[in-house]
């Protein structure tokens, strides 16, 4: 029974170091949804929205690696998903200069980050625009194009952000107008609101964000670092003995976000009787360590490694842009910007264009791995992990001439490709034919 595909796309801005409310919020719940049947998830570092907000190279390049580097240890399956930097796909900013050519300035003027700058500026008494750059102005007509880019169908987003994915919507609807000739280019996006998603008290007690400079730090600093900022969050006066009201603690909802039902219902029950709150600070600190320490050490690790995440993020774009290169020339024809029609011309780029590739990279653990995608940029199949990158390629040749439908289908429905008595890659059976084709194209 085959399963409708639902694409969740969600972007990551590069202008800082994620903290744990980042992590509660936005990254624990987006992994496990990754993990749904039916969902094709697609994650992006948003390293062009960065420059609006950054003006640090040495801030958007670092946060870059910090960003990637969390998202890899906290459990994100680069396998599973389609995960990339935006600058690395050049065919987002195409997109959306042509999302620009359609898209009302009127329209741009209602953006609500625009005229808090306005406000913001009449409020000083300067005039209406200044310090506003055009990144700013037309930050929603980007993030279109990274969504309608790859048609994605949800997009969760936080309430702030919904007013972007109203005007997605309308530009969508204005290019399918004006170029669809009669049939849908773009998907209308869907909002997608997570209202179970845990919103993390502060320091002070509000909402934790880098703005207010009350952020509990995720990875970076390690456990003296948690341990100390976790020093910092207002309590009240009651004394150790004294019963404490667990619901209006910032402590119990912080407690609750990283702990069972069973556990969160035991430390409300302290709290109640009066468990002091130098106890329970360090009670919470034990119960956060527990879940994000072994991830911190996996951290570590990756960003002491640039490398492995720089391959697996340069797969994750070969990946993007095998849907991105077919549909922005289907889309550079429907707005005029046709090929050549000289004969030569066309059949050499209907060559490039139909050339299967098989990719190789560093997984995150270190270990050497191909990814073979068809001429339409299907991912085909992933190979097996191997220490010796020689072996691997040779493998890959080797069974390039070898007749992949005479191996055995196991019980699961897949076959494994064995040469010289190793299994090169596992695939299902139903993808053979498309394998041995594109394995005899390279």
């Amino acid at each position: 029974m085959s399963t409708e595909v639902t694409r969740v796309l969600t972007g990551i801005t590069t202008s800082g170091t994620p903290h744990l409310g980042n992590y509660a919020g936005a990254i624990r719940p987006a992994i496990q949804a990754s993990t749904q049947a039916g969902v094709d998830a697609f994650f992006f570092l948003a390293d062009f929205h960065a420059l609006i907000k950054c003006g640090d190279p040495s801030m958007v390049s670092r946060s870059r690696m910090e960003i990637a580097s969390t998202w890899l240890a906290a459990g994100l399956n680069p396998d599973r998903v389609t995960f990339y930097r935006q600058s690395d796909v050049p065919e987002i900013p195409e997109l959306c200069w042509m999302l620009t050519c359609v898209t009302a300035k009127g329209l741009m003027n209602r953006a609500h980050a625009y005229k808090a700058a306005v406000d913001a500026n009449a409020a000083k008494g300067v005039e209406p625009d200044d310090g506003v750059t055009m990144g700013l102005f037309s930050y929603p007509v980007l993030m279109a194009a990274d969504i309608l880019m790859f048609n994605a169908h949800r997009v969760p987003v936080g309430r702030d952000q919904i007013q972007h994915l109203e005007m997605a919507r309308d530009i969508a609807q204005r290019f399918n107008h004006l170029y669809g000739g009669g049939q849908d280019l773009f998907v209308l996006p869907e909002v997608q609101i997570d209202e179970d998603v845990a919103t993390l008290p502060g320091l002070d007690g509000r909402k934790m964000s880098k703005s207010y400079h009350n952020t509990i730090p995720l990875f970076e600093g390690g456990p003296k670092a948690l341990k100390a900022a976790v020093a910092q969050i207002v309590t009240d006066s009651r004394l150790p003995g004294e019963p404490k009201d667990a619901e209006d603690s910032h402590l119990y909802t912080l407690y609750r976000a990283f702990a069972t039902h069973e556990q969160a219902a035991a430390f409300k029950a302290a709290l109640e009787g009066g468990l002091g709150w130098g106890d329970a600070k360090h009670a919470l600190c034990e119960q956060i360590e527990s879940q994000i320490g072994p991830m911190r050490a996996h951290y570590a690790d990756l960003m002491a490694h640039p490398d492995r995440v720089e391959e697996i993020l340069r797969a994750g774009a070969q990946k993007a842009r095998g849907h991105a290169v077919p549909f922005m020339a289907r889309l550079r024809e429907a707005v005029g910007l046709r090929q050549p029609t000289a004969k030569a011309g066309k059949a050499r780029h209907e060559r490039e264009a139909a050339k299967a590739k098989l990719v190789s990279f560093k997984d995150s653990t270190g270990a050497f791995r191909q990814r073979l995608f068809a001429s339409d940029g299907r991912e085909l199949l992933l190979s097996e992990p191997f220490e010796d990158p020689k072996l691997l390629n040779h493998l890959g040749r080797v069974l390039s001439g070898a007749d992949l439908s005479a191996f055995a289908v196991d019980a699961e429905g897949l076959v494994s490709l064995m040469a010289e008595g190793h299994c090169w890659a596992r695939c299902a059976q139903a993808q053979v034919a498309a394998v041995q084709e594109s394995l005899r194209s390279l």
